[in-house]
């Protein structure tokens, strides 16, 4: 499962190393640095991860951006609360694909609405999820 941390929202995805796809699941509130754990908990128990993939705000150096501590503080939540393993991947560049693929889907006709903040967090968990899936081949 993988998990794109914001200030406003946490975008949520599920995969399947078998088929190497992930799919994004939804887009849970965040207040004052933490997410909504009921809502999470839910989608835990539901899809019964076996690991977690952390976004880590990196910039285009690659050092540490002003999210990077919280992030890191939000991951080892995660690890203590579920039990299972975090990994942290730089998250550069996933919400801008996320939009961008929200938008030509939009294009396409295959969208109806217009693309939406909390449309594009799920979508770039996955895509953080998709890039864990082809390091991990």
């Amino acid at each position: 499962m993988a998990l794109d941390f914001g200030l406003r929202r946490l975008g949520v995805a599920n995969g399947d190393t078998l088929t190497r796809t992930a799919r994004p699941l939804a887009s849970v509130a965040v207040s004052q640095g933490a997410p909504d754990w009921k809502t999470l908990d839910r989608l835990v128990a539901d899809w019964s991860p076996a690991r977690f993939v952390v976004g880590i705000p990196y910039n285009a150096a690659g050092l540490d951006g002003p999210l990077t501590p919280l992030v890191r503080e939000f991951a080892s939540a995660v690890e203590r609360r579920y039990a299972r393993p975090v990994e942290l991947l730089d998250e550069h560049l996933t919400s801008k694909e996320a939009e961008d693929r929200l938008r030509q889907r939009r294009a396409s006709g295959e969208r109806q609405r217009r693309v939406r903040h909390e449309d594009i967090d799920p979508v770039a968990a996955a895509v953080l999820l998709e890039q864990w899936l082809a390091r991990a081949s």
